[in-house]
């Protein structure tokens, strides 16, 4: 009876209100909210932009985009004045506290595997405290290759010497036979790198996308100034077509100053009309050469290399070329008709303006380009696979890049 007697005291209880609590659109990404911050700090799109190395277009779309989203006008605009709405006030505060909240959660992240950042940024020290004291390019040479030779090699990759159209090359494959399918332009400034000692990262790379890969050994200058490297890329490119493999069955990468090369082919196979390839994995891309960089944070590692070197080295390559021919600087460039691109970047890299401004160039053409950024600060750091987290996921899915755009 007490067992009943409670049952119809629950019954005559009121029953529990429950809101439903809107939820913020799935659709929001931080991008836009980064955006609209940047925008209601400085009041005006042409400094919001350059403060988050976009165009001025993206940024206006990534705010309508918000404005969509939430329902409202966040900002009012004229021809001399922005200005926030009711709504934007309202959002700011809380979009401020918002990403200030993220951003301490991913710097005590950081912090916590901080150990393996470091490992990373020590490894690059001796090469970067050389070029920090105005090394001659054949000392940097050598420490290039010592770097390289400290990496490993992944087990059960084999590696064997190619002749591409004329041009050196080695071909980096889980499998013995298998024939290249990735033609990747290695980094090194325009002036230092090797097939060599680009096996490493090369293993890596065939084991997450199941490619065999070229590497050619492009030359390099001050002896050999642009457009040699072009010129071998091409021949090695043409090598892959003329052996059997179709133009839209090719991966074309390439990491740092390779990854300016590798655009710099494209628009030759442009101008020449020969195919595009059907995919480009671009790895922490140095595409500006005019030396318009950012300086770098001191509080984060040091970079792999000084970006005020880099003026020297773009000089050596360039030999008095015009650093704006769009040859050379893709961000001048018409790059419609492009294939599909994946850029990936570290957050704490002084290029990672480069791959920002590359990446909104190319949409603003109608490329389908995807821009992936890690929260790291080594350049390439794609070459720590073996230790580094962030490494092995972006390599991760540079395969899955690799292989969905190809089926």
């Amino acid at each position: 009876m007490a067992v009943d007697g409670q049952k119809r005291d629950e019954e005559h209880q009121p029953p529990e209100r429950v809101l439903p609590m809107p939820a913020a659109p799935d659709a929001i990404e931080l991008r836009h909210l980064r955006a609209f911050v940047a925008v209601a700090d400085e009041l005006n799109f042409g400094r919001a932009a350059a403060r988050l190395y976009l165009s001025q277009p993206a940024l206006s779309r990534q705010i309508r985009m918000l404005e969509r989203l939430v329902g409202s006008d966040l900002l009012r605009r004229s021809t001399h004045r922005v200005e926030l709405t009711l709504a934007g006030d309202a959002l700011l505060d809380r979009a401020r506290r918002l990403l200030s909240d993220l951003d301490d959660a991913i710097s005590t992240t950081r912090s916590v595997g901080g150990e393996l950042a470091e490992r990373a940024a020590k490894s690059w020290r001796p090469l970067d405290d050389l070029i920090r004291a105005g090394a001659g390019i054949q000392q940097f040479r050598a420490a290039v290759e010592d770097f390289h030779a400290g990496l490993t090699l992944p087990e059960g990759v084999g590696v064997r010497p190619v002749n591409a159209g004329g041009v050196p090359a080695l071909a980096v494959a889980e499998v013995a036979d298998r024939p290249p399918t990735l033609l990747h332009l290695h980094g090194g400034a325009y002036v230092a790198g090797s097939a060599f000692g680009f096996r490493p990262l090369g293993g890596a790379l065939s084991l997450a996308t199941g490619a065999g890969i070229l590497v050619p050994d492009y030359r390099l200058a001050p002896e050999h100034p642009f457009p040699a490297a072009v010129d071998d890329a091409l021949r090695a490119y043409t090598w892959m077509l003329d052996t059997g493999t179709p133009a839209a069955g090719i991966t074309v990468g390439g990491d740092s100053a390779g990854a300016g090369l590798v655009l710099s082919l494209l628009m030759t196979l442009k101008e020449q009309q020969l195919p595009q390839p059907g995919r480009v994995l671009l790895l922490c891309p140095w595409v500006d050469l005019t030396g318009d960089v950012r300086a770098p944070d001191e509080q984060e590692p040091q970079p792999a290399i000084d970006p005020w070197q880099l003026h020297r080295f773009a000089a050596a390559y360039l030999a008095g070329h015009d650093p704006c021919d769009p040859r050379v600087s893709p961000l001048t460039a018409d790059l419609s008709g492009l294939p599909p691109m994946l850029l990936q970047a570290g957050t704490g890299d002084p290029l990672a303006g480069d791959a920002h401004r590359l990446t909104e160039r190319a949409r603003s053409y109608g490329v389908d380009a995807r821009l992936e950024l890690y929260p790291v600060s080594a350049h390439v750091f794609h070459y720590f696979w073996s230790f580094l987290p962030e490494a092995a996921d972006a390599l991760e899915r540079a395969g899955a890049f690799v292989r969905r755009v190809a089926g």
